[in-house]
């Protein structure tokens, strides 16, 4: 499969010379679920904001589709989105607003956004809810209108921290298998979660991060084996 994002050796250093993230690498591919697992300041974050182009580098350089995020942002944010964990959304619009905003910053069609918006949103169950203002919703609600957004333009690679936090069972089953579609068609997904055992069921590929450093990565096969991908997170934590 051809790679959608390269990290290479991503460096980011803080002051008083902390790394947040050392020397990270890994590739995502085309279909590829791929799950970053670690605690609270292990480095996802940091990692996944470089990524999406909000948040520079020390050293190394990160490939979405062969483009460089340092040296061509615009390119490589034609073909990503991101799903923060805490969307930030302009609160003083409606719901449909708001994802006809972002639709004519992509550049897409009436009759194609139409089609895409209808469709996720009767998904997410918030097609009564876009003429409300985004100020009246709730966080998961906010959270379904953010995925709606980050669909639009059909992305290559969807980049998401955190995606299941707030959202309700249902629209976590809903939001699963819209992955699952998205990467059968040939979409990269990259995301990180604390919840392991969503990763273990979800993901195909997954990287555990801890202190800035990818300490174990590879298939989810070949990672769990006869254990849980639990059981698998404790004992390299512990080792390492």
């Amino acid at each position: 499969m051809k790679p959608v994002l390269e990290i290479k050796n991503y460096t980011k250093v803080y002051g008083e010379g902390k790394k947040a993230a050392d020397n990270v690498c890994l590739t995502v591919e085309a279909g590829d679920i791929y799950g970053f697992i670690g605690h609270n300041g292990a480095g996802k974050s940091t990692t996944i904001r470089a990524v999406v182009g909000v948040l520079d580098f020390t050293e190394g350089d990160i490939y979405i589709d062969g483009h460089s995020v340092k040296n061509e942002a615009m390119e490589c944010k034609k073909i990503t989105s991101y799903i923060p964990d805490n969307p930030d959304l302009y609160e003083n619009l409606s719901g449909i607003q708001y994802l006809d905003f972002i639709a004519d910053v992509f550049g897409i069609d009436g009759k194609k956004r139409e089609e895409v918006i209808g469709k996720y949103a009767d998904a997410f169950e918030i097609t009564d809810s876009l003429g409300d203002l985004i100020s009246s919703y709730s966080h998961g609600m906010k959270q379904k209108l953010a995925i709606i957004s980050a669909l639009i333009h059909e992305p290559k690679l969807i980049v998401m921290d955190e995606p299941f936090v707030g959202l309700d069972p249902k629209a976590a089953f809903t939001l699963k298998q819209i992955m699952h579609e998205l990467c059968e068609k040939g979409t990269a997904i990259f995301f990180s979660t604390h919840v392991l055992d969503v990763a273990e069921k979800l993901c195909n590929k997954v990287a555990i991060i801890k202190g800035g450093k990818i300490i174990d990565s590879g298939t989810m096969e070949e990672m769990v084996g006869k254990k849980s991908l639990e059981e698998v997170f404790l004992e390299v934590e512990d080792e390492k």
